[in-house]
């Protein structure tokens, strides 16, 4: 605790060193209508609680001017349309992104009266289960260092590995890999860094926070666009470039350091450009971190991103978009090293990979105002080198190699036609997958190179209308999908998937509402199974099927005031077609959490499961200095591997998630949130002793015995400080973070590694001997600087 003092009197000691200055801020954005993009010309905004305020022009453009820097709620209103009230913006001196508003048309105008929208107002198509998350709240997330994914575990059903240096997103206690990920429509296959192949997750996220207008997450009822997706859709809305004026942002965190640059292109001496960038680059010193604390391994990481937004004329724009990543993930042989250290240095992997997405999307609204078309075409790459060794010091006595690369090439199409109170859309994906593969696995006896490329491709239709008043909304869609090579890949009448949502208000004011959503989804399984062959290279998991889930999803929310919302859920879900391993007799669905190589094996699909629970959410916008998420989900989580009657407890089965995230703002600019989160016990397999010592330092787990040891349950909360400083034209944000605060233990697998004399040298015979826990239960504190200008 006198440590942690010192540094608090070292973090305002420093920060108060900076002169204060305050200066004059503007806002600027663009009003658009919700349903066609059109800009709203002559709508107005205002800062609530003042007298300032700005109309639109000819582009929907506003600009405020002459602003005291500080945190307001911004409010934009034209006749005819329900009034938007954005909450916790906050106007710096330097460096403002642009704040934009869609407004949708009120179904019914009243003389005198103001028809404001729900701020938690959701799509018809998936009007329950759906989170979001602000720029802001984002920025300043306490204890998750700037990592999306990290973020978003404070969300409703949402949890995450509990051991290891896991960064997975784990929804309603499906497998990490049954989510997806789309960049401003662009899906990209994973968002961290030295990633699972095959399953999802990696111990660092790699998407950068300061590209963010917004975070969408949805954990049913999903849209009939996606595809392959069985648990969650995370949207990540990227801001457009400043088109106006270059901006710069500098963050240094404690574990890296990144740079985001933006500005208009070609404007040719133009107030405002039709075309503007947004890049960023950051760099990892984890591994500078981890060498002078003598840890046995450094990950060493760069990734990059950029957005490239060109508006072609007054109906059409152009966007291309791009996140890629280079990781090594090295060995580091301490000086003096306990046994845990060498243990872990006996079984840690060689990763050196790299990862790269890129996508052009063109948008083209129809001039009378009855739709828009949508086209996207992106590519993917993931190239995996994963060794291990019984040396990893040296790289010598390779056991297990999986050198691999995997490309998707996606052309998306998507129509959207508002027909009096409809609005219709459907479109069609192809995409062409090419994977190979290089395996030498001793432990398991497979060898094998192999080359797979093959096409696949879905279409879908939906329909959304609201009646009564838009007191009742209703939609139904259906998509199918395809492909080239499994055995049933073309009988599309396996993979019709249909889905149906509705939502009502209970009351004529809104303030309650139900909501209810049935659906069926389908997933390829993953690339490494279809890829895998045996010794005679044999593509054996051909008759792999598509990974089937049933939703049913209930629930009802209430809007206490217009900012704070309570709802409550009930959810139900149901698998069939599950991959279960033949090495091992386990659903593939309790795999993935480790740094390996997810499906690299047979399979069968023959496996079951089913999730279920109920989940509980309160939530409050900005006002009054105080915004908080209180989220409380209880479920269970089994699956089955080949006797379809016996259902086990997965590893993703907590049974409780509770998070809470809030945060204060002081005046001057300060600023104090906290994040505390619980989970409930991990089941575990266990380590087969037997089979690891005469294979070590590969571990083997016995799977039969899955759910006889649980890891304790986790819990954890982190404290954040800000302070902000607006000088002309810069702002300075310098936060305090302490992750872990009340230094609580952090639960951990058991580790095994060979028993060893006073010297460290192994003894003969050999014996595998537990290591000894040792407490993780340390606080952390780190310090941060943000400068915008």
């Amino acid at each position: 605790m006198k440590n942690i003092l010192q540094f608090c009197y070292l973090f305002l000691t420093t920060t108060s060193t900076f002169a204060y200055q305050q200066n004059q801020a503007a806002l600027s954005g663009y009003i658009k209508d919700a349903k066609t993009g059109e800009p709203l010309i002559g709508a107005t905004v205002q800062l609530e609680g003042t007298e300032i305020g700005a109309v639109t022009d000819i582009n929907g453009f506003y600009q405020v001017k002459n602003i005291s820097p500080r945190t307001y709620a911004i409010q934009a209103s034209y006749i005819g349309y329900k009034t938007e009230v954005t909450y916790n913006i906050v106007i710096r001196s330097g460096g403002n992104p642009d704040v934009n508003f869609t407004l949708s048309e009120a179904a019914e105008e009243l003389e005198g009266v103001v028809v404001v929208a729900n701020p938690f107002e959701k799509l018809q198509e998936t009007p329950l289960s759906v989170q979001r998350l602000s720029q802001e709240e984002i920025a300043t997330y306490p204890g998750g260092n700037n990592d999306i994914a990290k973020v978003v575990q404070s969300l409703p059903g949402v949890g995450g590995s509990v051991g290891g240096f896991r960064n997975d997103v784990i929804i309603r206690g499906g497998a990490p890999n049954e989510n997806v990920y789309y960049l401003d429509g662009i899906e990209i296959p994973n968002i961290n860094h030295f990633s699972t192949q095959g399953s999802a997750g990696g111990p660092v996220g790699l998407l950068n926070v300061s590209f963010f207008e917004g975070v969408t997450l949805t954990t049913s009822s999903f849209g009939a666009q996606y595809d392959n997706v069985l648990s969650g859709v995370l949207q990540f809305d990227q801001r457009n470039g400043n088109n106006r004026n270059y901006q710069t942002n500098v963050r240094v965190s404690s574990s890296e350091a990144a740079l985001t640059f933006e500005g208009p292109l070609f404007r040719k001496g133009k107030e405002q450009s039709n075309t503007s960038f947004i890049v960023s680059a950051r760099r990892s010193y984890l591994q500078l971190l981890f060498q002078a604390l003598d840890l046995p391994f450094l990950p060493d990481y760069w990734d990059y991103q950029y957005k490239v937004s060109h508006k072609i004329d007054a109906y059409n724009d152009l966007t291309i978009t791009g996140v890629g990543s280079i990781d090594d993930f090295s060995v580091n042989v301490p000086d003096d090293f306990d046994e845990e250290q060498q243990a872990t240095l006996d079984q840690l992997p060689i990763i050196r990979q790299w990862s790269t997405t890129a996508g052009v999307s063109w948008k083209k609204r129809f001039k009378n105002g009855t739709g828009f078309m949508t086209t996207a075409l992106s590519t993917n790459i993931l190239n995996n080198d994963f060794k291990q060794f019984d040396s990893p010091a040296d790289e010598e006595g390779l056991y297990l190699a999986n050198v691999s690369r995997e490309q998707e090439t996606k052309l998306r199409y998507a129509y959207t036609r508002f027909l009096e109170d409809w609005t219709l859309t459907g479109g069609a994906v192809v995409q062409n997958a090419d994977y190979s593969n290089e395996t030498d696995d001793i432990v398991n006896g497979f060898q094998f190179s192999s080359d797979l490329n093959f096409w696949r491709y879905g279409v879908y239709a939906q329909a959304s209308r609201s009646f009564l008043g838009e007191r009742l909304g209703l939609s139904g869609g259906f998509r199918v999908d395809g492909n080239s090579f499994t055995t049933t890949g073309n009988e599309l009448l396996k993979t019709f998937s249909p889905r149906f949502s509705l939502s009502y208000q209970m009351d004529t004011k809104g303030k309650w509402t139900a909501n209810a959503s049935v659906g069926r989804y389908f997933k390829i399984p993953p690339y490494t199974i279809l890829g895998f062959t045996d010794n005679a290279d044999n593509f054996i998991n051909k008759d792999a099927e598509y990974i089937q889930s049933d939703h049913l999803v209930a629930g009802v929310e209430r809007l206490l005031n217009p900012t704070t919302r309570v709802t409550f859920e009930g959810f139900y879900k149901k698998y069939d077609n599950y991959p279960v391993s033949l090495v091992d007799s386990v659903s593939l669905a309790n795999l993935g959490g480790d740094f390996s190589v997810l499906g690299n094996e047979p399979v069968a699909s023959v496996g079951l499961g089913r999730t279920y629970g109920l989940e509980f959410l309160v939530q409050k916008k900005f006002t009054r200095h105080f915004y908080g998420i209180l989220a409380c989900t209880f479920y269970k989580s089994e699956y089955t591997a080949f006797d379809q009657g016996n259902y086990i407890s997965s590893t993703w089965d907590n049974g409780t998630l509770l998070t809470f995230t809030g945060g204060y703002k002081f005046g001057n600019n300060w600023e104090l949130s906290a994040r505390m989160r619980y989970l409930g016990e991990t089941p575990i397999a266990p380590v087969d002793q037997e089979a690891t010592l005469a294979s070590y330092p590969a571990i083997i787990r016995d799977y039969s015995r899955l759910g006889v040891l649980t890891l304790d349950s986790f819990n954890q909360t982190d404290l954040r400080i800000d302070k902000k400083w607006n000088l002309k034209g810069i702002t300075l944000d310098v936060f305090l973070e302490f992750q872990n605060l009340f230094s609580q233990d952090t639960p951990s697998e058991p580790l095994f590694g060979l028993e060893r004399d006073d010297e460290g040298q192994e003894i003969t015979p050999r014996t595998l001997t537990e290591i000894e826990d040792i407490s993780a239960s340390s606080v952390l504190p780190t310090i941060g600087i943000v400068i915008d200008f």
